[in-house]
């Protein structure tokens, strides 16, 4: 029997847990258990342990555990080995596993940023096809809640369940009180919720205050295109800036349904093309970032169609670049927390810049899916980062034409 961890010092308490429960018990006299601080076994010498295991997978390689228990896996990720060790520890065990052989894991509600075992095992269709068990009592509590003391004495109630000895009071009165620790944190370590990380890069709060339900975009207005390109796996989108205001519109959102009716989905690119034409056709589109990637011909060939008079309306922007890309992250932010910006209030525009995340380099901070394998798309986001740096270019060439009224006295 083995007890995983990402640190020797992390399987203490299990092995102190266990070596409580085996003291001084009848097994320890029926089965002749010697209770050691590292290993248990027996005092016979014959085969069988109970001992703890670090991640070092390449070790652990060729064992024949009948149980392993893996302890806080969301804190198993790929910096300290944690996936590689999971795929061992359950590699050994799958072997015998017709024999009674078994795995568990024990965690907290993972941080979807960090791509943990906890988060592989969540979204594995292992799970969703009941072949695996995940087991989790969740607090029903939404983030905009966490300052309402009775929701909040609620759902520790319910993530807790019956653990008595929890200090309700002082939970609730550390959540509503103590703001040196991220909401996200709460979510995740008293209430059993996968919450959005405190690395989210915007808050519902922010983005639904730069919503502008009036002034419509009109035919004819200046705009600015923001052009984000896939071919399967993530989506493609196109989205508009007006110069004059900031204002973010969606023209177009091409989204892996990931039906299994459709495993070969791929984006119609003779949509994407036509979306392309009718927002030059319908708007002045005074200037376009497009990133490259997938569509490097499709893009040369805008620029082509959409120069005039020797002026150039369609550029590049490759988001791989990290100091530029920072740049214009670092813009859009800032005019989102000044509302120096405006949206309609779209959907799936909200829905893709409310799963960006943040990662940090040495540039400053991207924004990013989740986790790499996530499902939730960013695409739409960084389309509006785009449009929203073509904007500030075309205003700065001097593109931007603002029509005065005339004011007549008598």
């Amino acid at each position: 029997m083995q007890i995983g961890a990402t640190a020797l010092d992390q399987t203490d308490q299990t092995m102190e847990m266990i070596r409580g429960m085996l003291s001084e018990s009848p097994a320890e006299k029926e089965f002749g258990l010697d209770i050691g601080k590292a290993v248990i076994q027996f005092k016979s010498g014959k085969p069988g342990t109970i001992r703890p295991k670090a991640t070092a997978g390449r070790t652990n390689e060729g064992n024949r555990p009948t149980f392993a228990l893996m302890d806080e896996v969301h804190h198993w990720v790929g910096s300290n080995g944690g996936p590689d060790f999971f795929q061992t520890l359950k590699r050994n065990i799958e072997k015998t596993t017709s024999a009674g052989s078994r795995w568990v894991t024990t965690t907290n509600a993972y941080n979807p940023n960090e791509d943990s075992v906890a988060q592989r095992i969540h979204e594995s269709d292992m799970v969703r096809q009941a072949f695996w068990l995940y087991d989790c009592i969740e607090g029903d509590i939404q983030p905009e809640e966490l300052r309402d003391e009775a929701k909040v004495r609620i759902a520790l109630a319910q993530a807790y369940g019956d653990a008595t000895w929890a200090d309700i009071d002082g939970l609730t009165r550390t959540i509503l009180f103590d703001r040196t620790t991220p909401d996200s944190t709460y979510l995740r370590f008293f209430f059993n919720a996968i919450a959005e990380s405190s690395d989210g890069w915007m808050s519902k709060a922010e983005w639904a205050a730069c919503q502008d339900d009036d002034d419509p975009i009109r035919p004819g207005d200046q705009i600015a295109l923001g052009f984000d390109g896939s071919i399967r796996g993530d989506a493609t989108g196109l989205i508009g800036c007006r110069l004059r205001d900031g204002k973010l519109f969606v023209l177009g959102l091409w989204e892996n349904p990931r039906d299994p009716k459709q495993p070969d989905w791929e984006v119609d690119v003779l949509a994407v093309e036509a979306a392309v034409q009718k927002a030059f056709s319908t708007y002045r589109v005074e200037w376009m970032y497009a990133d490259p990637p997938y569509w490097q011909e499709n893009i040369g060939r805008w620029a082509l169609q959409h120069n005039e008079r020797g002026q150039d309306h369609v550029f590049e922007f490759w988001t791989n670049k990290p100091t530029r890309m920072v740049q214009a992250i670092e813009r859009f932010r800032t005019a989102v927390m000044v509302r120096d910006l405006r949206h309609d209030g779209d959907e799936d525009l909200t829905r893709h810049v409310l799963n960006a995340a943040t990662r940090e380099v040495p540039q400053g901070t991207l924004i990013t899916k989740d986790s790499p394998r996530s499902k939730r798309k960013i695409d739409l986001a960084v389309c509006a980062v785009l449009a929203f740096e073509a904007r500030a270019d075309a205003i700065a060439d001097g593109r931007l034409q603002i029509k005065r009224k005339r004011v007549v006295g008598f």
